[in-house]
């Protein structure tokens, strides 16, 4: 079974989707994180509503290069997935910059 990362590389993509999310996503409150299984589900807080499932990471042994999969709420499920980059890893705040332009109905923000 794949090993989740360490206790301080979870802290800190905790720490990086929520900067991100609080930067370019106003319409979150914050955005949960939970472990299993070398995955990281990822969840955005919507005010007066239960967390919106995102997406799910895959732990490739490096910080800053994870595994996307999208939640398809049809499916209810996750899926292997691509990011608008054409490649199916990337950023934690790419990951979460795609789900929630497809979920929250906005356009993916700019960056510097």
């Amino acid at each position: 079974m794949p090993k989740n990362p360490p206790e301080s590389m979870q802290h800190h993509l905790r720490q990086r989707l929520n900067d991100h999310a609080r930067q370019n996503w106003p319409q979150l409150t914050g955005v949960t994180v939970r472990y299993r299984s070398g995955f990281a589900y990822v969840a955005g807080e919507v005010p007066d509503s239960d967390p919106l499932p995102l997406c799910r990471l895959r732990f490739t042994g490096v910080l800053h290069t994870w595994g996307f999969a999208l939640y398809l709420a049809s499916r209810g499920g996750y899926a292997d997935n691509v990011l608008p980059s054409g490649l199916p890893f990337g950023s934690p705040e790419d990951a979460l910059d795609c789900a929630c332009g497809l979920y929250l109905d906005t356009p993916i923000p700019d960056r510097p």
